[in-house]
């Protein structure tokens, strides 16, 4: 078995000179940990233009930001690069070692995504055309509304401080309850891979959403202002602070904050290959990486190195 191994790794390594590869070029792999809303920019924009421009293979992994950066601080996970949404995964990181600095790539807003096939989707487009409030259409009896673990995904953390901004913005006191309920409740979690798939498949009338995410997959959704969409990183310290709540977090209490919707990438220091990850970095900031960010619904990047 081992002799036979050894031929095929041979015959590989001829034709790839054939190929004109070296077989060290041919060996390698960019393993790229992503925050799991931005699967269709990594995986079928970033990713492979990257990896046919370097002669390399691209390995995406998209989930929670902070279930991804638990898994790396713990060792369970190696990646050359690791993309958060909020700098609050990548502190994770850099308090435990992991992370020296991290870089904006990109950022977005909190936006309600609707299904177009649900029965309540003519009363949300009346919502996003300003006619009627949309916090009233998700109020409505059987508009099932679907959203992300806050223990885990920035995501469902920061829907939560949206709607706890709109109950201030609006006027609307105990908004949050009434839509919903629990800060953790298992009847509208779902991940965040799959979240607005299953949107789109109409299990669900309305869920929660990053703009860029809602974009590439060409969803209908309602804009809101940037007094509740956490998309203002001047607007943290005066009014997004105003708000934040408390997790049981492996059985203790965590108080969460608001943090802007900026997406970070950093280089592990135990990454298996960190000149490719930076290298792929700096394909993300450059021109042509952020036209395909922009492409799939992105803004450009806000915010400072973190370090």
């Amino acid at each position: 078995m081992k002799h036979r191994h050894t031929q095929s790794s041979l015959a590989l390594i001829a034709a790839a000179s054939l190929l004109g590869l070296s077989p060290q070029a041919m060996a390698k792999d960019l393993h790229v940990a992503y925050a799991g809303s931005m699967g269709a920019v990594m995986d079928l924009h970033l990713g492979p233009a990257f990896a046919k421009a370097h002669n390399v293979q691209y390995q995406g992994e998209g989930q929670g930001a902070y279930g991804l950066a638990q898994l790396i601080a713990a060792h369970k996970l190696r990646t050359d690069v690791f993309v958060s949404i909020t700098p609050g995964p990548i502190e994770v990181l850099i308090k435990a070692g992991l992370v020296k600095a991290a870089y904006p790539v990109a950022s977005t807003a909190m936006c309600i995504a609707y299904s177009p096939d649900s029965p309540y989707a003519k009363d949300f487009k009346e919502a996003a055309e300003g006619k009627v409030p949309w916090y009233e259409i998700l109020q409505k009896p059987g508009v099932v509304f679907g959203r992300t673990d806050p223990k885990t995904d920035p995501q469902g953390q920061n829907i939560v401080f949206t709607f706890m901004l709109a109950e201030k913005y609006y006027h609307q006191p105990d908004l949050v309850h009434k839509i919903l309920g629990p800060v953790e409740n298992p009847q509208q979690i779902f991940t965040e891979t799959s979240l607005l798939s299953r949107l789109k498949s109409g299990q669900m009338a309305a869920s929660s959403g990053y703009l860029s995410a809602v974009k590439s997959l060409h969803l209908p959704y309602i804009t809101l202002p940037d007094q509740i969409n956490l998309s203002n990183p001047a607007m943290v310290k005066g009014w997004y602070s105003k708000v934040h709540f408390t997790l049981n977090v492996n059985g203790k209490p965590k108080t969460v904050h608001t943090q802007p919707l900026v997406f970070y990438a950093a280089v592990p220091v135990d990454a298996p290959d960190p000149k490719l990850g930076m290298a792929f970095i700096h394909f993300m900031t450059s021109p042509q990486g952020q036209a395909m960010f922009k492409e799939t619904g992105y803004n450009p990047p806000k915010g400072d190195l973190l370090k």
